[in-house]
This record gives C-alpha cells, sequence and structure tokens, in this order.
C-alpha cells in the first residue's frame, strides 16, 4: 500500500493523488473513472473495487461527501477502499463477496462545494452553481433528486441551505449520479449515501413515513449495521425510518434509489452526536472509520448473502471447516 495518512482530513487534491497511485499500484482490483463534470467543471473521480471472476456480478454503490463540510464522510470512503485493498487476500469473506459483488466508490460527490470549505468556508453545505445571475450560489445536492422533489425540508430560496435546485436534477453532480444508476439499476443491489452527524442508520423514506413494502426487512438490516457499528467502540447509533428519526426531507438520494427499486438503500450519519458537529476532530477519524466499516460490511454481507445464497451457505461451510481442523489441532497437540 501507498504511505497515507487515513488519520486525518485531506484537500481534494491530495484524495485524487492518492486514488491515481492506488488504481495504479492495485490494478488487478481497482480501476478509476470519471463520473462526470461538476458545475465548475471539475472531475468527479470514482473507483470501482473488482475481482475477476466470472459470475454474473451486482453492484454496491457508495458515495461520500454530497454535504461539503461533512468531511469525516470522504475521510470514511477512503478508508474503506483502503481496508478493502488491504484485507482481501487474506480474508475469505471478502474474497466471497468481491466475486459475486462489484463495489463502487465515490469518495467526494460534491467536488466544488468540498474545495469551497477548505480554502473559504469552512461549513458550507451545497455545490456551487450559480443563481440569480452570479449573484447567489449553490443547490443542496440532497434536495435535488426526484423523488417528491422540493416538498419537504427544502427551498425555493437560492440563499437557504435547502435550496433544492430549479428542478429535479438540475445539477451536473446529480445528474452524473443519476445517470450511472440509472444505466445500472438491474445489477446496483445497495445503495449508501454517507453524511454527518447524528450517529443514524437511515432506511427510506425521507419524504413521507409511509413505510416501504420491505420495510421490515430493511430495518433489520439497519438495526444489524448499528449494533455492529456499537460493537467496535460501544459508540451508540440508532437505526429507523429517514422521516421518523431525523426529520422529513424530500428530494434525498436514498428516497430515489429507492423508487428506482434498489431495496438496500440507506444514509448513515456518522460520528458524533453534536458535540462537534461537523468540525469531527482528526483524532475521532480513525474509530468512527472502523466502527463504520463493520456497518456497512454488515450491509454488504446480508444484501450479498441475499442475492447468493449458495455462496453464503459456502462461506458457512468453510469457516465450520476451518473451526473444525483448529480443534483437531488443538487435541492432536
Amino acid at each position: 500500500m501507498i504511505e497515507y495518512n487515513y488519520t486525518r482530513y485531506h484537500p481534494i487534491n491530495e484524495i485524487y493523488d492518492w486514488m491515481d497511485s492506488l488504481a495504479n499500484d492495485h490494478s488487478d482490483i481497482l480501476t478509476q473513472y470519471t463520473l462526470g463534470l461538476t458545475s465548475e467543471s471539475r472531475p468527479m473521480q470514482y473507483l470501482k473495487i473488482s475481482q475477476s471472476s466470472g459470475n454474473q456480478k451486482k453492484i454496491v454503490w457508495i458515495d461520500c461527501g454530497i454535504h461539503a463540510r461533512e468531511w469525516i464522510a470522504p475521510a470514511f470512503c477512503q478508508w474503506f477502499v483502503k481496508e478493502i485493498v488491504q484485507n482481501y487476500q487474506h480474508d475469505y469473506k471478502t474474497r466471497k463477496i468481491l466475486q459475486n459483488l462489484d463495489l463502487y466508490v465515490l469518495p467526494v460527490l460534491n467536488v466544488d462545494g468540498y474545495i469551497y470549505s477548505w480554502t473559504t468556508e469552512r461549513l458550507w453545505r451545497k455545490n456551487r452553481s450559480q443563481y440569480g445571475n452570479g449573484t447567489c450560489y449553490g443547490v443542496d445536492l440532497n434536495r435535488n433528486y426526484n423523488a417528491s422533489w422540493c416538498t419537504l425540508r427544502s427551498s425555493r430560496n437560492c440563499s437557504s441551505n435547502f435550496f433544492c435546485g430549479s428542478s429535479p436534477v438540475s445539477e451536473p453532480e446529480t445528474k452524473a449520479v443519476v445517470d450511472f444508476v440509472e444505466s445500472r439499476k438491474s445489477d446496483i443491489v445497495c445503495f449508501l449515501s454517507i453524511h454527518s452527524y447524528s450517529q443514524l442508520v437511515l432506511s427510506a423514506y425521507g419524504y413521507s413515513s409511509e413505510l416501504p413494502r420491505n420495510y421490515n426487512e430493511t430495518f433489520k438490516v439497519a438495526q444489524m449495521a448499528a449494533m455492529a457499528m456499537k460493537n467496535i467502540h460501544g459508540t451508540n447509533y440508532r437505526a429507523g425510518q429517514f422521516s421518523r428519526i431525523l426529520y422529513e426531507a424530500s428530494g434525498t438520494s436514498q428516497d430515489w434509489a429507492h423508487g428506482l427499486g434498489i431495496d438496500f438503500s440507506y444514509t448513515l450519519e456518522l460520528r458524533d452526536n453534536g458535540s462537534y458537529k461537523f468540525i469531527l476532530p482528526e483524532d475521532q477519524i480513525q474509530p468512527t472509520c472502523e466502527e463504520t466499516m463493520a456497518g456497512v460490511m454488515t450491509i454488504v454481507e446480508y444484501v450479498h448473502d441475499k442475492y447468493f445464497p449458495n455462496q453464503a451457505s459456502s462461506i458457512a461451510f468453510t469457516c465450520w471447516l476451518k473451526i473444525l481442523f483448529f480443534h483437531i489441532l488443538l487435541q492432536v497437540v
């Protein structure tokens, strides 16, 4: 692995340099692509984690940094890629997952806003699209998706932090995600959007308190993820429907993805609970990423086992054989 400090925040040029180097050094499993261009014509770079297997694969999508000020989110996406690349050769379960699932990771969705939060305004949330003849800037990209657009906790006023844009999917960043996901929607089985803060695992819907048809299952998986996260460092995460345990909001990426038929669509709100809010200290990056890794992998493993049940049985059987062999070895010794 390249030398890179995963326990501090990085500006976009360092993140993109890291992506370049990692993709070059691990071309057997990593490929770097451009998803599209931002409103200020910057590339949106993502990584595809894929192991050649000859199997008909499904896809897991993970995006971070849709809101510029939530720096812990891009930090996690980098951590996630690092963990998979470091461990897949030694971890049988991860290898099996990669034989059936390709992982698409977009470390910084809102590139322009992220840069602006580094150079000008640390708590900037939106993108940097110009409105009002250049007198007003920024759309909340997580209010710009076509999911009950601009009806709840949204605004048609550009000066608002929740400005929903001029129309659904008006922003190039949103459109890039929409075009990509819609072109592969039959293969995408899980859609994860990483945010901060509040320590939540949120399932659909944000725009309604009505329960989706598959709510019992998706809520169960959210609970499993929250418990896995707590088991790492004791951090309490709550699981539940977006509109019920956070607030009602329309135009979110999670609800749009769920509406496409991607049942396992979640928003994860990482640390903390409000002491530091969006300015989470760097000494909390590692524990936050460690617990989030556990939660995300819990979701990914569940989805894998649901869509590839025979492979799941094979993994369990192999683990049982290893345990049996270990016990026999102990008796011999």
